[in-house]
This record gives structure tokens, sequence and C-alpha cells, in this order.
């Protein structure tokens, strides 16, 4: 590539170039950094729009080279059955931090998808027990799909459940995402397979919380992903209480996560500041402590994943010869 040039990455090519291991690798790397305070914090922004908001995050990172990225998404859930549309899509721009150069725009989609499923898996090689074999997914859509194959590879798991308020959707994921030794079954009763389980993830959109505390046996590990706005929730009100809670982002959860909807009932009674996925991982604040805590992940996503993920995919895409290039600057 010339300096005047950018790379223009399709939703194609980032699934061709992304794998989840890569992904992983590169979301907990930046946690790492961000951790041990190399890295600025990120930042978000929302819109409200009509039957649904945008998201817009930046962050930068030194990976060698320095990166700033930011993303732009739009969030309308009823774009698939209204539209035909994913309910979620937008676009990153990834530049050179030292000298502002916009080096790619890439599609959002495949990145969100595969850089939240790959915090949740951080999160569990702290958070969960390592030997965790049983797994429920609640939510059985792209994050439920991707959180699967991502935690399929951080654990030993030999046993999910998958369970979604549309059971055709549960059915589809336990048909066509079989692993060797991996037994998936589509369930109805949510509860059940909740207390047989040693980790659970929700990722629905639900505005009305769904995962009750009492299903849920000592030990377990909850990776709550889907309120990532003030208007989603999946966890019971008196759920965060009795465990030990890590953030992905303290300002997000705040404002935006399953924390927001603790702190406003005055529930929440842990301590003033929870710890955040990239303390732990650097080591500045503890993750699991005892086999039978109950732990929760409150995922509401931030741009220290997406620059990470996004110039894994710049990197390979340069190296391979990939993408469109453009001349924006000429």
């Amino acid at each position: 590539m010339t300096p005047h040039e950018t790379l223009l990455l399709t939703r194609a090519d980032v699934a061709a170039l992304l794998s989840p291991e890569d992904c992983a690798a590169a979301v907990e790397r930046a946690f790492l950094l961000h951790g041990q305070g190399k890295a600025p914090p990120p930042a978000s922004l929302g819109v409200a729009g009509i039957g649904g908001g945008f998201h817009v995050k930046a962050a930068a990172l030194d990976l060698g080279r320095s990166y700033f990225a930011a993303k732009v998404n739009g969030n309308f859930p009823d774009n698939p059955r209204a539209h035909g549309l994913p309910a979620i899509q937008g676009a990153i721009v990834l530049c050179d931090a030292s000298d502002g150069r916009p080096l790619a725009i890439l599609d959002s989609i495949e990145i969100t998808i595969l850089r939240t499923a790959a915090a949740t898996a951080v999160a569990a090689k702290h958070l969960a027990r390592p030997e965790s074999a049983v797994l429920t997914v609640a939510g059985c859509g792209n994050q439920g799909r991707a959180h699967l194959e991502a935690l399929a590879r951080a654990l030993p798991l030999r046993r999910v459940f998958a369970w979604d308020r549309d059971p055709a959707a549960a059915r589809r994921l336990a048909d066509t995402s079989g692993r060797a030794g991996l037994e998936i079954a589509a369930v109805a009763d949510l509860g059940g397979a909740v207390r047989a389980s040693d980790v659970v993830v929700t990722c629905t959109p639900s505005r009305e919380p769904y995962l009750r505390r009492e299903d849920v046996r000592p030990g377990t590990f909850v990776a709550a992903v889907g309120a990532d706005n003030p208007q989603k929730r999946e966890l019971c009100p008196g759920f965060l209480p009795a465990a030990t809670l890590v953030v992905d982002s303290r300002e997000q959860c705040t404002h935006g996560g399953e924390l927001h909807h603790a702190l406003r009932e005055g529930s929440f009674a842990g301590p003033p500041e929870p710890a955040e996925l990239a303390e732990v991982v650097a080591g500045v604040r503890p993750g699991r402590v005892a086999p039978e805590e109950i732990t929760v992940f409150d995922s509401t996503g931030v741009a220290l994943e997406d620059v990470a993920a996004a110039a894994a995919v710049f990197e390979k895409a340069v190296a391979e010869g990939r993408g469109a290039r453009l001349a924006l600057a000429g």
C-alpha cells in the first residue's frame, strides 16, 4: 500500500481474515495493555434513532504500530423482520494514530460479532472454573453461535444447552454447530438448563429480565451480553448482589449495562467500583477467588475490542493482498 491508499474491506473479507482464535488473542492483548495503563480509556456515544439507535465507539492502541479506530454501528432490532436487514450494521474507520492516515474502512458486522464473543472468552479464562464443562446459551442468533464457538475453544466443554424464545432458532443452533466431542441440545426449559450448567451466556435483545438468580448454582460463570443500552435487561432483580461482578467498562455499564439497573434499584451491594476486565487480565484486580463464587461479566462492548480486531484484520489483509484500495487522499 502507498501512503495515500485506504483499504476497503467487506464483511466477507473480515470473515476470511479474522479467526475466532486470532480475535481472542487480539482482544486479550488490548485488555492487557489497557489494564497496564498503556492505552487511553476508550470513548463511546449513543444517539437515538427511530426504532433503534446508533453507537459510536472509539479507541487507540499501540500494537507496535499506533492505531486509532472509530466504529459507527446502527442497532435496529426489528430490521430482520421488517426490512430484511441485519439488526446491527455499520463501519469501522482504522487510522494510523501517528499521522492520522485512514488505513482501512471495514464492515463492522463480523468484527462486532467476533470481538464480543472474544471478550467473553477472555473473561471466562479468569472468571469461570477451569473445569467448566456445561454451557447454556440463551439467545441463539449470531452472538449465540459466536459465543458457543469462542467458549468451546476457551473451556473444556462437553455439553451445551441452546435456548431461545424462538424454539426454531435454538434447534438451528443445535443442528448446525456440531463439534467433535460436544453434545448440543435445544431446550425449552431455561431454568433447568441453567441449573445444570457451569457457564451461562445471555445474548438476547430482551427488555424484560428473565435469568433468575435462584436457577444459578454456586460456582457458575454468567456472561451478560445482551444489555448494551439502558432499555435492555436480562438478569432479574437481586442477581448482582449475590455475585462477584466484573465489567468491561465501568462507565458504560453504569449507564447501560446490567450494573445500570442494579444501581438504579439500589440493590448493588458490591464494591463502589467493580473490577474492569482489563484490570483482571493485567492482575491489578482479582478475578475468581473461590470455586463456589458466582461470577458475572457485564459486557457492553468496548472500543478497545474493535481497534484490536480491526488492526488484526488490516495487517493480515495487507500481508495477503486482500481488499480494494481507494485513493481517498488523491
